[in-house]
């Protein structure tokens, strides 16, 4: 979808070069109702489809994103990735880390997209990701909490709506050895963060982390679970939350937003974000 002010919708999108190298950009969201220099949250979204389709563009995600901004009044930047299996895993983990450093270096005001630099308030930062998506945020968040970190600039919390997580018992991933052929088995960390001994505690730097599952979700609600239950059981001193969408699959909130359950699960998204930590 080309960017566009969105009159019913409320929102207005622009579009933005990340990376010349990689010619890699990335979509920006904000309310049309902005006033200027207006402070709103700011949402750092990473897209899934299993770390090989979709794009910050893609029609799939219009409809929750604009959503997600009207009802939050919130900004949303749409991070790009380079996909597998042309440029497989890890890469993605590298570009989604440098892409969330190039919209931080816009906390003096002075980085290279104006919407950023006038309605971003890096004192309300979140990484959020779906599926692929949030599998990536999830190792993002890890990678920053062990040693490469943000300067001036604090991540307040995470969602992770239906992640990608595999288990330990996994039977051999003919799709995953496609598209990351590095990968160390079912018990690699960066597929399996509850299996492999991950210690979640180095995601301390988070206030606050929301995980999302759907109740029919047959091979992922399970994983988010565990995921929950081993980020609260860790020791790391944040609060974490999960909730569950009954009688829905994987990825509904994309493909019918405008539904009564994909509109409850975006106020759920907004509660935790605008909350007072």
């Amino acid at each position: 979808m080309p960017p566009s002010i969105d009159h019913e919708a409320g929102v207005q999108t622009k579009d933005t070069l990340f990376f010349q190298e990689h010619t890699l950009s990335g979509r920006l969201f904000l309310p049309i109702s902005t006033n200027q220099n207006q402070k709103l949250p700011l949402i750092i979204y990473i897209h899934g489809g299993a770390f090989c389709v979709q794009t910050p563009f893609s029609p799939t995600y219009y409809g929750h994103l604009a959503s997600l901004v009207k009802n939050g009044n919130v900004l949303v930047v749409v991070i790009p990735y380079r996909k597998a299996p042309e440029h497989p895993l890890p890469i993605a983990y590298d570009d989604a880390c440098d892409a969330v450093k190039w919209v931080a270096s816009h906390v003096n005001r002075d980085g290279p997209e104006t919407w950023i630099n006038q309605h971003a308030d890096f004192e309300k930062m979140f990484l959020v990701g779906d599926s692929a998506g949030a599998n990536i945020t999830h190792n993002v968040g890890i990678r920053f909490g062990l040693d490469e970190g943000l300067l001036g600039v604090k991540i307040a919390g995470m969602v992770l709506v239906h992640p990608f997580f595999g288990k330990s018992d996994d039977q051999r991933s003919k799709l995953l050895e496609f598209l990351f052929p590095t990968l160390e088995g079912t018990s690699d960390p960066r597929i399996n963060p509850v299996g492999a001994g991950v210690d979640l505690r180095k995601l301390g730097f988070l206030s606050k982390i929301l995980v999302c599952v759907a109740g029919a979700d047959q091979k992922y609600k399970d994983r988010g679970v565990s995921y929950y239950e081993a980020v609260k059981n860790s020791g790391w001193g944040g609060v974490v939350e999960i909730v569950e969408t009954e009688g829905e699959d994987h990825g509904f909130h994309l493909f019918n937003p405008y539904c009564d359950r994909a509109k409850r699960l975006t106020e759920q998204i907004v509660s935790f974000i605008n909350q007072q930590s």
